[in-house]
């Protein structure tokens, strides 16, 4: 099975290549950047092989999409039909979510926040909290029967330091890094230990609640593009997955192939 699993965040776009189910390469551009998003595709798909019973050498694989943003979704489209003369399978419209859900409104879920709670759950076989620090950040729960409960959304990182920067008249922007000491000796270190230890307490506070209610201590996956800045001094994190989304983008078409071939069967 090959594929090209594609990311569509709020800020970049993640496109990961699989040959035969192993990880080829994951590479992030802006979704701004068209010339850029095209190389990378024409340059990922040129690697997958042609179909060996393909008499038009047309290649054996697929390009499977989650996206948070409709614009860059068309914007993919566009590039896959116009360079690879390609459709794409999006999830959520052309593929079924990958787990069952117990929300109000599963119909506006963010689709990266299920297909990694899938993804974690595939591999932990239990209660799991994923939280997923990029652009906004998600904290959501699946419980021990593989159900997305639902979860919690905050502003990420970068979010947080523009806002200081535009409702305050002299705070600077900042870009939040680990810090070296727990107290800032000047306003910009002190708007990062702000930032920083309200990230790495508001994430331990919300397991414990999510822990309380369970009964029990989840096991919690960490992702996402700023995930990286604050896991050293998460402790109570079990796992650092950077690329989640992608590995479950993976998962959620496998699924959808093998329940497609048990109703043949």
């Amino acid at each position: 099975m090959n594929i090209i699993a594609v990311d569509i965040g709020n800020t970049n776009i993640t496109v990961a290549l699989y040959l035969e189910e192993e990880e080829q390469f994951i590479k992030s551009v802006s979704g701004r950047s068209r010339a850029k998003l095209t190389d990378l595709f024409k340059s990922a798909w040129e690697k997958i092989p042609v179909a060996k019973s393909s008499k038009d050498r047309k290649r054996d694989g697929v390009i499977v999409v989650c996206s948070v943003k409709p614009a860059w979704t068309k914007l993919i489209r566009e590039i896959v039909k116009d360079n690879l003369d390609e459709n794409l399978y999006i999830i959520g419209k052309d593929i079924p979510l990958p787990m069952s859900l117990w929300i109000d409104e599963p119909e506006k879920i963010g689709i990266d926040r299920v297909v990694s709670a899938a993804a974690a759950y595939a591999v932990v076989k239990d209660a799991v909290v994923v939280a997923d620090f990029g652009t906004a950040v998600t904290i959501d729960l699946v419980d021990q029967k593989g159900v997305f409960l639902g979860g919690v959304i905050c502003p990420g990182l970068e979010i947080s330091a523009l806002a200081l920067k535009e409702h305050t008249a002299q705070l600077p922007k900042v870009k939040v890094t680990r810090p070296k000491a727990p107290y800032g000796k000047d306003t910009t270190e002190a708007i990062n230990c702000g930032l920083y230890y309200s990230a790495v307490a508001t994430l331990q506070e919300v397991i414990r609640r999510y822990a309380e209610n369970l009964g029990k201590w989840p096991h919690t996956v960490l992702t996402g593009s700023a995930a990286g800045i604050i896991k050293d001094d998460c402790d109570y994190i079990d796992s650092y997955v950077p690329d989640l989304v992608v590995k479950g983008i993976v998962l959620t078409y496998k699924k959808y192939i093998e329940e497609k071939m048990e109703q043949v069967i």
